[in-house]
């Protein structure tokens, strides 16, 4: 990897060499992917970014990847949509929305993780990868795996949504269903992970995934001008993508392409599990795990891996969480369809419901460029706003029931104006 020096230990420091290996075996801190970014300074540069296939690898020397990629060629360069009716509604001048429910091709952000992880699961011989999932990352391994001729097995809980479900049989993995919430999958792939030696995205995988989600930070950048918001609000379910988006940014800063001016992070999560904004708000340091309750399954993960570098990245920069119950979930997913035309699953709703809220607080000044993450999408979790729509009015196949029935919503007799001219 010609960028690459190693893995080291977020805690205590030690190195390893590029391996399947997450854990440190003094400390038992996480290990991350580290770069020589004098000679990425060197190398990468705004226009070369800019001539290359809109996907993930145009950021190639900032990911852990050794050789030409060939999983993941579509994924990533989602749009970022100027919210305007969104803005107006929530009385701010700069907004912006961040769409992974189109991300290819599995709608959601984990296409992005998912691409890394495989590459490195090639480049280092394994020929069968699994992950523990709420439902996004399975539909992403499995869509991912077919298409790279991997042996798969994905591991989800008992109680998934349907589209969810569907969303990966499809591909035809071997998916397993297990008794209890994400925790009780993970305590168990992280069992047979170490049995079966295989590669599991978000376990042995864990530190080549995760750099995989620095990709939407850094396309936030690029697509503001190679620029940083003032204010972006992130989805927070195990930890992945907060703190690999705010270190994203500060790659962008420290190899140049972008200037180094001041922008906060923001968590988001739901009141039926929000252990991190719960630490947040108690100033604490210590995240007590919770037992999930709630509509938005994708983030609903009581004891998040990451959840203590979303602590750091948030107070770093100056941010702060907050979060949303179900009804203001399913309200965030509403208001973002009628005024932006786009349908995001509960973790979305989750975010534009907080962002809702960080604004009304002052939290996020009015008049300062916000970001708000949409990373999965609502054709999948239909169950979560199907009582909360319009059901269709049923007539006959005739013009004068439906006259009946539009003067009947209006109170107006426009029939008889539509046949006068």
């Amino acid at each position: 990897m010609p960028f690459v020096t190693g893995l080291k230990c977020r805690e205590c420091g030690q190195d390893y060499k590029i391996e399947a290996v997450h854990v440190c075996e003094y400390c038992f801190g996480p290990l991350e992917v580290q770069y020589d970014y004098d000679a990425i300074a060197k190398s990468m540069s705004r226009e070369a970014v800019e001539s290359r296939p809109r996907n993930i690898w145009r950021y190639r020397e900032l990911l852990p990847v050794s050789k030409e990629p060939t999983i993941g060629l579509y994924s990533g360069y989602t749009p970022l949509v100027r919210a305007e009716r969104l803005a107006a509604e929530l009385g701010v001048k700069e907004l912006y929305v961040k769409d992974d429910s189109v991300n290819h091709p599995t709608f959601s952000y984990k296409d992005r993780v998912v691409s890394v992880a495989l590459s490195n699961a090639a480049e280092l011989g394994f020929d069968t990868v699994a992950c523990a999932s709420t439902g996004n990352l399975a539909n992403s391994v499995s869509a991912h795996a077919a298409r790279a001729k991997f042996r798969c097995f994905v591991f989800i809980p008992d109680n998934l949504e349907q589209g969810k479900v569907v969303g990966s049989a499809i591909y035809n993995p071997t998916p397993v269903a297990i008794s209890g919430n994400y925790d009780d999958v993970n305590r168990l792939c992280t069992e047979i992970a170490d049995k079966y030696r295989w590669a599991f995205v978000n376990i042995n995988l864990r530190p080549f995934y995760t750099e995989g989600a620095k990709t939407y930070g850094f396309e936030v950048a690029e697509q503001l001008g190679w620029r940083l918001p003032r204010h972006i609000v992130v989805p927070t379910a195990g930890g992945t993508i907060l703190p690999k988006v705010a270190k994203g940014f500060e790659e962008l800063t420290q190899v140049g392409l972008v200037e180094d001016t001041p922008w906060k992070i923001h968590c988001a999560q739901a009141a039926g599990c929000a252990p991190v904004v719960t630490a947040i708000h108690r100033e604490s340091e210590l995240i007590e795990p919770v037992k999930p309750n709630t509509i938005a399954k994708s983030i609903a993960i009581g004891n998040p891996a990451d959840g203590y570098y979303v602590l750091k990245a948030v107070r770093k920069t100056g941010g702060w969480g907050e979060m949303a119950t179900d009804e203001e979930i399913v309200e965030g997913i509403q208001l973002l369809a009628r005024t932006e035309g786009i349908f995001t699953e509960p973790a979305g709703g989750t975010t534009v419901a907080v962002t809702k809220k960080l604004i009304e607080s002052g939290r996020i000044p009015r008049d300062e460029a916000t970001v708000i993450s949409i990373t999965g999408n609502g054709y999948k979790t239909l169950e979560a706003v199907k009582d909360n729509v319009p059901v269709p009015y049923p007539i006959p196949a005739r013009l004068d029931a439906f006259d009946d029935l539009y003067e009947s919503l209006t109170g107006k007799d426009e029939s008889a104006k539509a046949s006068t001219g």
